[in-house]
């Protein structure tokens, strides 16, 4: 089946999977058009780093929200830049908010690079881990060259970001916070830049967070071309990868028995996806759940934003919910028809999902965004 006949499948919404596809939405049911999806209960919205230069010395491009919850605070991240997408002059900066994301502190720097030598630090990934705040950036030197992700902890008295070195080279940007395997190492989802761009993800030696294993998935013959940013689902050893494809709006999917160290191929599903970096997971009620804008007719268009369900313990998505939509007047964030809502992390704490996401607000150039965030009541969710 060609990728033509695959995506006019999809947007027919056949009770069966296309031929050869990765079966990811329960294929009895038709995908839901953009006008059809439910919306959710008792959402709430915060602004966590409006798109305002002329207050914050010219910082134009944001992308890349990660989000933390961290004794008690929640931690926002997000690379920020005066200049284009990409180039030297890249921060890694962020926020904190002691009130649940209502409100947000002063920003804070984690890296601002190193012009001398065209080093650039980006977004990445928090993680929490035995009482320390990690973070795993991409970083990359001249114009998104030689990729690689550095890692950091936070000193709490100082409030100042420690280096702790380069942890994953190969091209490796890191997309997702790394999760607990069954044999106590960790997995975070990725993609490798420079190499074709296919998803990848690093894998660490056991409990040390300052070595990983990068290992990149194969992908099948008829998948053309990628731009492979990627989000994991895991269960013990199981880890399910879904990937952005970068030709077409289709979700790539591969699958793993052995904690992501081999791979099936990767290969178009029978779900349909923005192309733009998805965000799944697992929430406290062993519901998974897939981010991003996945209907029948958006296309690459990347609103509304979405979020995808499976029942308990399911493995096929069966729901999908609006999060919200590009015209959104009574949100305190950007509301636009043209708006892209994209670039989703998610962060479950105490019966809620924290979803913080890219918003350009109809602005053109490349992710002229805001940094914003969707709080979602678990209770909303179940199927």
């Amino acid at each position: 089946m060609t990728r033509r006949t695959l995506l006019a499948s999809l947007a027919t919404s056949s009770a069966a999977s296309p031929s050869g596809s990765e079966a990811l939405w329960d294929a009895a049911s038709p995908v839901p058009k953009a006008a059809e999806l439910a919306g959710l209960r008792g959402v709430s919205f915060a602004v966590i780093k409006a798109h305002e230069p002329q207050r914050d010395g010219g910082y134009g491009f944001l992308h890349g929200v990660g989000l933390a919850w961290h004794k008690g605070k929640l931690y926002a991240s997000f690379g920020h830049n005066r200049g284009i997408e990409n180039t030297a002059g890249e921060e890694a900066r962020g926020r904190v908010s002691t009130d649940g994301g209502r409100t947000w502190g002063d920003l804070f720097t984690i890296d601002t690079g190193d012009r001398a030598v065209g080093l650039a630090v980006s977004h990445g990934a928090f993680l929490s881990h035995r009482g320390t705040l990690w973070t795993f950036l991409g970083a990359f030197y001249g114009a998104r060259e030689r990729v690689h992700t550095r890692a950091y902890t936070l000193n709490e008295r100082t409030r100042q970001w420690q280096p702790r070195g380069v942890v994953v080279e190969g091209g490796f940007w890191p997309m997702q916070q790394p999760l607990r395997l069954q044999d106590g190492s960790r997995i975070m989802a990725g993609f490798q830049v420079g190499h074709g761009e296919p998803a990848s993800v690093a894998i660490s030696r056991g409990d040390d967070l300052t070595r990983w294993d990068h290992v990149v998935i194969p992908r099948d013959a008829a998948v053309g071309k990628m731009w492979g940013e990627s989000t994991v689902i895991v269960q013990g050893q199981r880890v399910l990868n879904i990937a952005r494809y970068g030709a077409d709006a289709i979700a790539l999917s591969a699958r793993s028995e052995d904690g992501g160290r081999t791979w099936t191929a990767m290969q178009p599903s029978n779900l349909p996806m923005v192309t733009s970096k998805p965000y799944a997971g697992t929430l406290s009620n062993r519901q998974h759940f897939l981010i991003g804008t996945t209907t029948a007719d958006t296309g690459k268009r990347r609103a509304p934003l979405t979020i995808a369900v499976t029942r308990k313990g399911e493995p096929v998505f069966r729901r999908i919910f609006r999060i919200r939509d590009a015209v959104f007047p009574t949100s305190p964030g950007d509301s636009h028809l043209r708006a892209n809502l994209s670039y989703p992390y998610a962060m479950g704490h105490r019966g809620h999902l924290y979803v913080g996401y890219s918003n350009n607000g109809g602005r053109t150039g490349m992710n002229i965004n805001s940094a914003e965030l969707a709080v979602i009541p678990l209770d909303s969710l179940r199927i």
